[in-house]
């Protein structure tokens, strides 16, 4: 990283000061949280920050002290209400079929909407640059009519289209032959003409009605090409291999949420060091059954002698807290709706997570093996990445069974290249200072850095 740091010395912070820059996300947690904390990073170096947002947002931004401009002619479509808004899509049980669905209604038909709002904020803020999460659908938009640098931060595993990688979201192994790569060809053709063909379609209408004209595309792709700079959060040695990577993708390591970098009040249980056995178990912000693993992790392991830490959102933890305060042999789990990982990684010996991106990265910095449960809104592309890179077991599914959890993690316990795999890695991403590394291409591309180089 040294050739990376004498890079950063190019870097002219007072000529940073007064940039307007605009923050925006798709409405999701896993999409804004990861933003945050490079938000506040450029803000206390003068830039002028603020953030185009989802009303589920207002309340973080006034704490974080970033104005806040709210959706108008947006659908305020959030994760919170996704279900209410399309009841329906709870019934869909296919990966693609649910995916294809979400990048229509969620993501694909919301770009012209945001960008109605984003030209009538620019007016009153005349944003020199936009930085959007990697799944934000008016980044073509922006970049093209607005005529101004767009920066993605990719807050998801590395979704451009490769002809030595399976079309992203089926979670495939990179191809080892020509055969393979052939394969994978066609089913780059069968996604953008049939399994995705309808959000394909839509998306390519919505571009074709701004005049923009680039090559149909699955839309993950799209607006990684499309983006000016595209910031991939993570390090190279968690991604596949791929020999046509585009020239606009950037590797800056870890992006953590400013409250996990800010003061705040620690948190801590006595218990995190009287059992020698810990388990961290989560579900993500979004996912409200914990039958799905929680519950199936702490039926494995109550009144044992590991202790399982959980988390689950949607305001259940004392629900299920009063449940098994019912049992006798439960003093070994704790459940609550928000803990802050990076205080409890320390202590723990296993990490079972449903995939969010995040927490894996959080996990990899923390020398934390894994076991991995994920399936849909993409999880399965980073959970196969913990398979395929040995940090941990890919379970393939969402909803493993006890035995399954129980014999991955007596696998970890047993076979130390884990965690000998996962403590290389981690010292890769340490090696890192992510808001560092983003803000340096922010300069570049606002003329307060010299040209940034092939290391970074």
């Amino acid at each position: 990283m040294l050739a990376q740091q004498e890079e950063f010395e190019n870097l002219d912070a007072e000529r940073l000061k007064g940039k307007k820059i605009l923050f925006s996300n798709a409405p999701a947690d896993g999409h804004f949280n990861p933003l945050t904390g490079l938000a506040k990073y450029l803000q206390e170096l003068g830039c002028d920050v603020r953030w185009y947002a989802s009303g589920i947002f207002k309340d973080k931004l006034q704490r974080l002290a970033i104005p806040y401009f709210p959706y108008v002619n947006a659908k305020d479509i959030n994760v919170s209400n996704l279900e209410e808004v399309f009841p329906h899509r709870q019934e869909i049980q296919d990966p693609a079929e649910k995916l294809n669905f979400d990048l229509l209604h969620f993501f694909g038909k919301r770009a012209p909407e945001y960008f109605e709002d984003l030209t009538t904020i620019r007016r009153e803020f005349p944003f020199d640059l936009l930085i959007a999460d990697s799944l934000f659908t008016a980044i073509p938009l922006v970049k093209e009519k607005m005529k101004i640098p767009v920066i993605a931060i990719g807050i998801v595993p590395l979704a451009e289209d490769s002809a030595d990688l399976a079309p992203y979201g089926m979670g495939m192994l990179p191809a080892k032959t020509d055969e393979q790569r052939e394969e994978y060809k066609d089913l780059h053709d069968l996604v953008t003409g049939t399994v995705f063909k309808e959000s394909v379609d839509v998306f390519d209408e919505i571009l074709k009605g701004y005049d923009i004209q680039m090559p149909r595309s699955f839309l993950f792709n799209l607006l990684i090409k499309s983006s000016t700079l595209y910031l991939q959060i993570g390090t190279p040695s968690f991604e596949y291999d791929r020999k046509d990577i585009g020239g606009n993708v950037k590797f800056i390591g870890a992006l953590l949420p400013y409250g996990e970098q800010a003061d705040q009040k620690p948190w801590f249980d006595e218990r995190l060091i009287a059992y020698q056995k810990v388990i961290l178990v989560t579900q993500g912000t979004a996912d409200k059954d914990p039958t799905k693993l929680l519950k199936r992790v702490i039926d494995v392991y109550k009144g044992t002698n590991v202790l399982v830490v959980g988390t689950i959102g949607g305001g259940q933890a004392a629900l299920l807290r009063k449940e098994y305060a019912y049992e006798e042999m439960a003093e070994n789990v704790i459940i609550e709706d928000y803990i802050p990982f990076e205080q409890v990684m320390p202590y723990a010996d296993v990490f079972i997570t449903n995939g969010g991106y995040g927490g894996v990265l959080l996990s990899i910095k923390n020398h934390l093996p894994m076991v991995a449960a994920g399936v849909h809104e993409g999880k399965i592309e980073v959970c196969s990445r913990v398979g395929f890179f040995e940090l941990g077991i890919d379970l393939q599914t969402e909803t493993p069974s006890g035995e399954a959890i129980k014999d991955a993690v007596d696998k970890i316990f047993a076979d130390g290249k884990y965690k000998s795999n996962i403590t290389k890695l981690s010292g890769e991403i340490n090696g890192y200072n992510g808001n560092l590394a983003a803000t340096y291409h922010v300069a570049h591309l606002l003329g307060a850095a010299e040209p940034a180089l092939k290391s970074i």
